[in-house]
């Protein structure tokens, strides 16, 4: 009996353990969005958009609130941005990805 619940108090110990994430631990995703439009800008920022709206509806409103510029995602860190833009679509075409953090 002892061994028994020497295991099962193990066992509830590494499972509590697991589940319990350091508190600086930042939870990251990997977006992209494509967009087009008439102009390179505009197809820039429809491609943006949804990679932001992809990521956070919340964030995503507090960007259109605020001053809506390519890259910004208002309380996430973003890295690693690439913009790829070429002609199609209306006019111009962009994809754009990148990391966020919150």
């Amino acid at each position: 009996m002892l061994k028994l619940s020497t295991a099962c108090a193990a066992a509830t110990a590494m499972i509590a353990f697991a589940l319990v994430a350091p508190a600086n631990a930042a939870t990251c995703v990997n977006k992209a969005g494509q967009g087009t439009n008439t102009t390179e800008d505009g197809a820039k920022f429809q491609a943006w958009e949804a990679v932001l709206q992809a990521t956070d509806w919340g964030m995503w409103a507090q960007f259109m609130a605020s001053g809506q510029k390519v890259g910004s995602a208002p309380g996430y860190q973003v890295s690693k941005l690439r913009t790829k833009c070429g002609k199609g679509g209306l006019g111009s075409e962009c994809v754009i990805q990148a990391t966020l953090c919150k």
